[in-house]
């Protein structure tokens, strides 16, 4: 499944972006999308029933990564093009990679709804961001988590000789 599209999502805004958790080019992915509500950065989203862990009801741990991993960098980019007073995805193209990802698995995460992603940033400079994020299922936080994006030069997208490359 994928995550409730909103008008204008970040992801939207994003050009030529294939990452499997939040890049609309990527046939395979899951299709993230989130927005800001004022400071925080939202996203809802269905994961598909393939996605359990060992028990068939709860979501598998690393999706619920990808998740965090995805929705926070994607808002660290947003942020980064807001503080240079431009849009997102207006030339030259702003990229943030993960740096450090860190969750605390508070309770398994419910499958069969959606689970809701809430990110603030809690520390900016130059290169970096620094976000919070709560992962929320059944009104019950699931997932707290910390993530440092860091900026990255546009050549960082390119392939350097391990076949990844898109013409």
């Amino acid at each position: 499944m994928q995550s409730t599209p909103s008008a204008g999502s970040i992801q939207e805004a994003i050009p030529n972006n294939y990452c499997w958790g939040c890049g609309t080019l990527n046939p395979e992915g899951l299709h993230i999308h989130s927005h800001f509500e004022g400071a925080t950065s939202v996203c809802v989203h269905v994961p598909d029933d393939a996605f359990m862990a060992g028990p068939t009801h709860v979501l598998n741990g690393g999706i619920l990564a990808t998740l965090v991993d995805c929705h926070c960098v994607c808002t660290a980019i947003a942020d980064a093009y807001r503080a240079e007073g431009r849009a997102v995805g207006e030339p030259p193209e702003i990229w943030y990679a993960t740096a450090n990802l860190s969750l605390d698995y508070r309770r398994p995460t419910p499958l069969g709804g959606p689970v809701t992603l809430r990110a603030q940033i809690v520390e900016r400079s130059a290169r970096k961001r620094v976000l919070r994020c709560r992962v929320e299922a059944d009104g019950e936080r699931t997932v707290d988590a910390t993530v440092v994006a860091v900026r990255v030069p546009p050549a960082w997208r390119e392939a350097h000789g391990h076949g990844g490359g898109r013409s």
